[in-house]
């Protein structure tokens, strides 16, 4: 990364905070009705080890989940890419599920599998992160240019040959994108768990805990040490984007 790509971030984290000072501090806001960023680091400092420790169990779920989802997204996505006849019947299926609220979808989870914490909370962390991957591996196969298809098709290429050389290169940039949605979503889909089971362990039972003892600070800090993962998660998925589809990046004129 060049030194203008770390600092134009950070600059615009620090502005932030700032800015979050100041409007508490206008406000004159009490710290039990909004927190201000000087109000995080003892919060921070108090529950240090269990924010090490339910910070690692919210992340090793959440990567999990989206794991899943990566996988399972793209061989849905591909299947539907593939055949015409697979996505009219799946999209429909996969628009309905999507468009139920996965606030109402946790509870059901939870219910369902009582006492296995881990499983319910990596399952909510895929449902709620495969569709954008599934759909952009769908789109991408979908609208392969036929003049490429026909051109390889024409010089004896298989059909193997022809989506590991053009299909799924082509996908690649629709893949990071989903990729990156799908980031934010897995950790959505971490907490609501996290915050649903009553013996749950994970940033969102530290959240949970913070909102019974109307402890302000603490439920803050929670939200901001899960944005800084979802930064840090993130920020892996597009140095991985670079890595295997930098080819397609392309410098606004």
């Amino acid at each position: 990364m060049t030194l203008r790509q770390v600092t134009v971030p950070l600059f615009a984290l620090i502005l932030f905070g700032v800015f979050w000072e100041w409007l508490v501090w206008v406000n004159d806001w009490p710290n039990y009705k909004m927190a201000s960023p000087s109000d995080l680091w003892p919060a921070f400092w108090k529950f240090r080890w269990l924010f090490l420790e339910y910070g690692w169990e919210t992340l090793w779920r959440t990567v999990v989940g989206l794991l899943l989802s990566v996988v399972f997204g793209t061989l849905l996505g591909m299947v539907m890419g593939l055949s015409k006849t697979m996505r009219d019947a799946l999209y429909p299926l996969l628009v309905g599920f999507n468009a139920i609220p996965k606030a109402t979808v946790v509870p059901i989870i939870a219910l369902m599998f009582v006492g296995q914490h881990d499983m319910n909370t990596i399952l909510i962390a895929f449902l709620i992160s495969f569709f954008p991957i599934a759909v952009s591996v769908s789109i991408g196969l979908s609208t392969l240019e036929p003049e490429y298809r026909d051109i390889l098709a024409s010089l004896g290429a298989s059909k193997f040959t022809i989506f590991w050389k053009i299909a799924l290169p082509k996908t690649l940039p629709e893949f990071f994108g989903a990729l990156k949605v799908a980031v934010t979503l897995a950790f959505i889909g971490t907490n609501l768990m996290e915050i649903v089971e009553p013996h749950g362990r994970g940033l969102g039972h530290l959240f949970d805990s913070g909102k019974i003892s109307a402890d302000y600070p603490l439920m803050f800090a929670v939200l901001i040490a899960l944005a800084l993962m979802g930064i840090v998660l993130y920020y892996v998925v597009v140095a991985l984007e670079k890595v295997f589809a930098g080819w397609a990046e392309r410098d606004p004129t």
